[in-house]
């Protein structure tokens, strides 16, 4: 039977679906046990963010390591998009959490020491070294053999024991700090018995299938993905908070009036272009008529005359009206290719903004949550042919500690555009990027933004 890594290079060589379900079906269960628990117990969130770590799969898989251990990078991956989609949901849960998560476990198990270890187990994983936790996931959550953990990660069975146990030893020591009380002992078997709950009939198929038509995509932000696969269940809360907030209400509504205005002129001028176009054809209708009086007998010199001097006057407004259509479809032309090329370039800034702020989010887990103060410290995390493109951000609260559990961190600012762009209707528009990932963009009439980051960003206190 072919390993994990066989079956990332042949998926990575060929896109071979066949491989990749093999992968879901093998980590599913895995998966959807992290994003319960991230979720405390909500199965609608688990299958999105499952679908999202398996579509973030499909797309990384060529350049993931050679020696990447896929346990312990699905295991971070279910993590880190889990945070990212409940981030709106925090506030509006905060009163139902306590009861959420007491039936969750009352439905999971009712052993006292699973209880303890529950809401703590992943984020102490996430304080192991990497290689220790990759042993404990493919030991107690993947339920492989010690062999087939020491071909692994490499060693002898033995070896291998040496290291879980030592792994087991440290996972229990920080759990201990937390206020577990359970022994060294029981933790393995309380792990095992618990840590993981068979994936819903079906999810390993469906997930395969939609994952591969993501991967298919150009799009370098997943995390676009991710946002826009559960805005549509945090849209009643978001639009709470974007109420609550009388600056991004007018940034809203100018945005709507812009798209009305553009919509109007558009239909205004395609209106102008029908016009025209109908004046046209009835003034060589009006020709065709007079060339055919030609045909009858020339009674009079004078009426003659008359009619040559008509198709003269003809002939000349039908020019005028070709020329008329002619500018108004330039016109027309310029103002859609003008917002075309706006819109791109927001798009794409956006995009890449998404992109490196997930990058400084991996930064600050692995710096005890300090963020970096350039993107020369992020290359690793970074895709190397699009790396001259962040170079156009600049970091806010550069090197400042933020505390996951902290909501105010949240909106705390670490990234927004160096040069404001103008807007082909007048306006100006710059995009900042926050602590928790998100992205917005803010609108100025008068290309000032200071009183906008003021009202719509947490600043840290001095001594952070």
């Amino acid at each position: 039977m072919p390993d994990d890594r066989q079956l990332l290079r042949r998926f990575a060589a060929d896109r071979s679906e066949a491989a990749f379900g093999e992968l879901v079906a093998r980590h599913v269960s895995l998966v959807h046990s992290v994003a319960l628990r991230q979720t405390n117990g909500d199965a609608h969130f688990a299958q999105d963010i499952a679908q999202i770590v398996f579509a973030d799969l499909a797309r990384k898989a060529p350049a993931l390591s050679e020696n990447v251990v896929l346990a312990g990078w699905l295991h971070r991956a279910t993590i880190f998009a889990a945070r990212q989609i409940l981030r709106g949901e925090r506030r509006r849960r905060a009163r139902e959490q306590e009861a959420v998560t007491m039936n969750a476990i009352q439905s999971e198990t009712g052993n006292e020491n699973w209880r303890q270890i529950r809401p703590l187990l992943d984020e102490a994983l996430e304080r192991l070294t990497k290689t220790d936790r990759d042993a404990l996931l493919l030991r107690f959550f993947e339920q492989q053999s010690l062999a087939q953990v020491g071909a692994t990660l490499g060693g002898s069975e033995d070896a291998t024991r040496k290291r879980i146990n030592r792994a087991l030893e440290k996972l229990h020591k920080i759990l201990t700090g937390r206020g577990v009380t359970t022994t060294a002992a029981a933790l393995s078997t309380v792990i095992s018995a618990n840590a993981i709950q068979v994936a819903p009939a079906g999810l390993a198929a469906t997930l395969t299938s939609s994952s591969m038509a993501f991967a298919g995509t150009e799009t370098t932000l997943t995390f676009l993905k991710i946002m826009t696969m559960t805005k549509l269940k945090l849209g009643i809360s978001a639009l709470a908070i974007v109420g609550a907030t009388t600056a991004l209400v007018v940034q809203h509504q100018t945005q709507i009036k812009l798209r009305e205005e553009n919509e109007s002129l558009r239909q205004q001028m395609v209106r102008q272009i029908t016009q025209q176009q109908a004046d046209n054809e009835s003034l060589s209708n009006r020709l065709a008529a007079t060339y055919d009086f030609k045909k009858l007998p020339d009674d009079s010199n004078n009426e003659l005359l008359k009619l040559r001097g008509e198709v003269g006057v003809l002939q000349r407004q039908a020019n005028e009206a070709n020329q008329k259509a002619q500018i108004a479809g330039q016109k027309l032309a310029t103002v859609l290719s003008a917002q075309a090329k706006f819109t791109a370039h927001e798009t794409a800034t956006v995009d890449n903004m998404k992109e490196l702020g997930l990058a400084m989010l991996l930064y600050a887990m692995d710096n005890n949550g300090q963020f970096p103060t350039n993107a020369e410290s992020l290359k690793k995390e970074l895709p190397p042919q699009n790396f001259g493109d962040y170079f156009s951000f600049e970091f806010v609260n550069a090197g400042v500690a933020r505390s996951i559990n902290n909501p105010e961190h949240a909106n705390m600012l670490e990234l927004r555009e160096r040069i404001t762009q103008q807007a082909p209707d007048g306006t100006w528009h710059r995009i900042y990027g926050f602590a928790d990932g998100s992205v917005q963009t803010a609108i100025s009439y008068d290309g000032n933004f200071d009183a906008w980051e003021k009202a719509n960003t947490y600043s840290p206190p001095p001594n952070q």
